[in-house]
């Protein structure tokens, strides 16, 4: 059953719209400490870029053998032109990516040593576009969104996705009777509801309820709350090593434990399992069913050092190990 719908992964089109980022990682060596304070000297022996925030969403989904499009903002920088340079290597339809003027693309920079994080540096700008950008980003979603199965809203909180253009959305989704998964920003929460799924991490889900999850118990009344707050069809929390747990109205929630043999970096796992969702959804899987390959796809990103993402092949050999072991 799992197997048959990642292969139907392929028939899936999911139009992401949201917070576009590049993600550079400066790889090296550490064999001292340097002289003039007491931290470690970086010698680099290479640099990469990868798509990050929304883009790494589209990256997971196309990776799985789905369809994706890429809507959202870019500045007109040489990062930006990488960004849209990649995506052109993928195939992926960037038609909704709109170029703002004296907009920096946001960047994420990690330094790396020894498969060890040391820093991270961000250059970003988080105002909100300008109100024609605005309007033609809302008429790109008006002109294309029946072209698609599902939505991903993937909010970085750079500025992108404001409370008109939130609701615009999931209503647009809505009237054309397709499906809306958000990875949500606390500040925005309530703005996404009526949304189908949400999928907040464990420090977005007690900050939004204001309830501190803890245990089970506490775990609970959260999911509960936030599930019937947001009038949403499920909430999903995303729990790192700890798993998933899924909400829906009138059921007991699954708690889904990690599938991970060892977590190495958790960057961009929340992307992978709003991507694995969506494309499972789109390919006829109940919430319950999406939410258990989501874990799974994350499980084998987390073993990945840098923004990682999963191919259809690996899941497929987790899923087919996983029923062995039965």
């Amino acid at each position: 059953m799992f197997e048959k719908i990642i292969r139907n992964f392929s028939g899936v089109r999911i139009l992401v719209v949201g917070d576009i980022m590049l993600d550079r990682f400066i790889w090296g060596g550490v064999s001292r400490i340097s002289p003039e304070a007491p931290v470690p000297v970086v010698v680099v022996e290479r640099e990469t870029f990868l798509l990050g925030g929304a883009a790494n969403v589209v990256n997971n989904i196309h990776s799985l053998g789905g369809e994706a499009s890429l809507c959202g903002l870019l500045g007109d920088d040489e990062m930006g032109q990488k960004v849209t340079q990649r995506l052109d290597e993928m195939g992926v339809d960037r038609g909704g990516i709109l170029i703002e003027t004296g907009r920096q693309t946001t960047v994420k920079t990690r330094i790396i040593a020894h498969h060890q994080q040391l820093v991270r540096i961000d250059r970003e700008m988080t105002r909100h576009p300008k109100a024609s950008t605005l309007r033609s980003l809302s008429e790109y979603l008006k002109q294309n969104i029946k072209r698609f199965d599902g939505i991903i809203l993937s909010d970085y909180g750079k500025g992108l996705l404001t409370k008109g253009m939130i609701r615009d959305t999931i209503r647009a989704a809505r009237e054309a009777k397709k499906f809306v998964m958000v990875d949500p920003k606390v500040k925005n929460f309530f703005f996404y509801r009526g949304a189908t799924v949400v999928t907040p991490n464990t420090g977005e889900a007690s900050s939004a309820s204001r309830i501190s999850i803890t245990d089970k118990i506490s775990l609970d009344r959260a999911g509960r709350n936030l599930l019937k707050r947001l009038k949403c069809d499920a909430l999903v929390i995303t729990r790192g090593e700890d798993g998933v747990a899924v909400f829906e109205p009138h059921q007991r929630p699954l708690l889904v434990p990690t599938e991970a043999k060892e977590v190495y970096d958790v960057t961009g796992a929340g992307d992978t399992v709003i991507g694995t969702m969506a494309l499972a959804l789109g390919a006829g899987a109940s919430i319950r069913r999406a939410a258990e390959l989501a874990n799974h796809a994350a499980g084998i990103v987390v073993g990945k050092v840098g923004t990682a993402t999963v191919s259809q092949k690996e899941l497929i050999k987790m899923m087919k190990e996983k029923v062995r072991l039965k």
